[in-house]
């Protein structure tokens, strides 16, 4: 009887979760999957796509060609680079967020929230006006009796509105877990005589990097397939990985060569993310003996 009921159990389990599977299925499993074949199909700029006959040369092609390995190379130091200033600001920032009292808290974290309400696109073309030649930026620069510089279409415009952008995703989770830290961990630390650097470097970044974790790996993900911000703001010149895969499917129309570049970054993410969580992980761990 208590066999029957386990199973029972088990079946409708199983039911209750067939439609965020099926979502799953169609949503992300499928489209991956179609993608992974388009990218060996066969493609000629006469015929077009020949889906009956498969190759390896677009992957070839991506691991032989130095102008492919620039493109990365560029996406993942802006990513990385990315990250690292959202760490910088977030960590501190969320710290602050978290010591406030109410309603100062409440109205922080709306001001840090609402950025996420405005589309990317209008925010880039914000940048772009501040940063552009004519821009509020050269203006105040000329005003001060400084010369004019080029800011836009640099890795310096992409990375500063990438970081804008980022930066609600660094922040919230670790603001999540600094509200699991107890406050009376810091105060007997204090108690004891340690300095309040000490007590954040011993007591309270060990207990948040589980945080700090995920605020990484969302917004290297992120960074490393954002197309809004390159193209905008990166111009024609400074191409990244997403934009390279535009320019494949609708310039160039070789959707196989766009489906393999697609490929490959999903690929290197996901060992780039994979490797860095096992590593913070055994630290985390490690710390916490």
């Amino acid at each position: 009887m208590k066999l029957i009921d386990a199973m029972r159990r088990g079946r409708q389990g199983y039911l209750m979760s067939a439609p965020a599977l099926a979502l799953y299925l169609g949503l992300l499993v499928i489209p991956l999957g179609l993608t992974l074949v388009l990218s060996f199909n066969v493609f000629d700029y006469g015929s077009g796509i020949n889906s009956e006959a498969y190759t390896f040369e677009h992957y070839t092609s991506l691991l032989g060609d130095p102008y492919f390995y620039e493109i990365f190379l560029r996406t993942f130091w802006i990513s990385a680079l990315t990250t690292v200033l959202c760490v910088v600001i977030g960590v501190p920032e969320a710290y602050i967020l978290s010591r406030m009292g109410a309603p100062w808290r409440s109205i922080f974290l709306i001001l840090i929230l609402t950025p996420l309400l405005i589309s990317v696109v209008v925010r880039a073309f914000g940048w772009s006006l501040l940063l552009g030649a004519d821009g509020l930026v050269n203006q105040t620069l000329q005003a001060l009796g400084g010369s004019p510089m080029k800011l836009l279409y640099t890795p310096f415009a992409v990375v500063i509105a990438l970081v804008h952008v980022m930066l609600p995703f660094m922040i919230i989770p670790v603001w999540t877990s600094l509200q699991k830290l107890d406050p009376a961990a810091e105060q007997a630390a204090l108690s004891l005589g340690a300095s309040q650097f000490t007590v954040i470097r011993k007591v309270v970044l060990p207990q948040i990097m589980p945080g700090v974790l995920s605020g990484t790996l969302i917004v290297f993900g992120l960074a490393a397939s954002s197309f809004a911000i390159p193209g905008l703001l990166g111009g024609r010149r400074l191409k990244m990985v997403a934009t390279l895969i535009y320019d494949q499917y609708l310039s160039e129309l070789n959707w196989p060569m766009g489906a393999a570049i697609a490929v490959a970054l999903l690929l290197l993410n996901l060992l780039i993310m994979l490797s860095w969580n096992r590593m913070i992980e055994g630290r985390y761990k490690k710390s916490l003996g």
